[in-house]
């Protein structure tokens, strides 16, 4: 009579999941915590649609023209007649810096193109007209 050992079940090695898994959350944490989330607060305007515009990564400096035409530079009012010595000292001898122009999109186009023309005659070479990314 043959007798056959009776085949045993082979111990399956098993991973911790636990520990990895508040390893991983853990460092999703950090990086949610860490990174920087750019809000541009400021003045409430409506920027026009443009399904063409192109992201700018820098900006120099930015003008901020609201509903009723009136110019700010980071979050100061400034008024029309002080607009172009304000720009001319933010411009100073780089003359290839970036002017940025937020107008309000229902503003009237005169009030838009008059800050264009004050920061023309400040002396900037570089002009951009801010748009949101359209349909």
């Amino acid at each position: 009579m043959l007798v056959f050992k009776k085949k045993q079940d082979r111990y399956q090695m098993q991973a911790p999941l636990t520990s990895l898994i508040d390893i991983v959350f853990l460092l999703l944490i950090y990086f949610l915590l860490t990174t920087n989330f750019i809000v541009e607060e400021g003045i409430k305007i409506k920027l026009p649609d443009a399904t063409a515009s192109a992201p700018q990564v820098k900006q120099e400096i930015t003008i901020v023209v609201d509903k009723d035409g009136t110019a700010y530079i980071a979050n100061t009012k400034i008024p029309i007649d002080a607009l172009y010595s304000r720009i001319k000292e933010m411009i100073g001898k780089d003359k290839d810096r970036l002017v940025i122009i937020k107008a309000d999109k229902t503003i009237i186009l005169n009030k838009a193109v008059r800050v264009m023309d004050i920061a023309k005659a400040a002396g900037a070479s570089r002009l951009s007209l801010a748009t949101e990314k359209g349909l």
